[in-house]
């Protein structure tokens, strides 16, 4: 019973600290503000955590393997491996897109910076970087890729969709789901350079 109840407390003063970094940001954050929406006393987070620096890294790990599940799920055998991707690449924009956490982190580590905040935002990134090598590695052993530097392509696809989804959209109509895709597909898939040169027969 005692370990059920250390268990619930960390994970309150863990929620407690989700919603205040979302709120305040990681610089505006006390341990006084974790510490009254855990409905703790403060002395109590530092048995679990020696200062907010390891607090945060223990949010982003939640966060983290919150993101791997959702991403597993989203990834369907039935699918092409570019379907996948998209798919795939979709769920990491809406995730960081509509999560609060991360709306405030990532708008912090841009305005802002700071080693902490932004270790943070590497270590989300450097997830998703690893998720989506992993499923090119398989797709060039199973011959749905050409050969490529895994680690150098994921990351090119990972800017890319950033950049139609976020960059685009400062000075621009967001693009639907469907036009990302299709530019996705034309600029990764398919290449640009038509199929034969002009005046010849293909």
């Amino acid at each position: 019973m005692r370990e059920v109840i250390i268990i619930n407390r960390k994970q309150s003063i863990l929620e407690a600290a989700k919603q205040s970094f979302a709120l305040f940001g990681y610089k505006g954050t006390t341990m006084d503000h974790v510490a009254t929406a855990a409905k703790v006393g403060k002395g109590t987070i530092y048995t679990f955590f020696k200062n907010k620096e390891e607090l945060l890294h223990a949010v982003i790990e939640e966060v983290v393997q919150e993101m791997s599940q959702l991403l597993q799920k989203t990834v369907d055998p039935n699918r092409s491996f570019f379907d996948n991707l998209h798919h795939t690449l979709i769920q990491i924009l809406d995730y960081r897109r509509n999560h609060p956490l991360l709306q405030r982190l990532f708008l912090e580590a841009r305005e802002l910076g700071g080693a902490t905040i932004q270790l943070a935002v590497e270590l989300i990134e450097q997830h998703n970087l690893q998720f989506i090598q992993s499923h090119i590695e398989r797709a060039i052993e199973k011959g749905e890729l050409k050969p490529c530097p895994p680690e150098i392509t994921a990351f090119v696809m990972i800017k890319l969709y950033v950049a139609l989804s976020f960059e685009w959209e400062k000075k621009h109509p967001p693009l639907a789901k469907e036009e990302l895709a299709e530019l996705f597909r034309l600029y990764l898939a398919e290449g640009l350079a038509p199929s034969a040169p002009p005046g010849q027969a293909t």
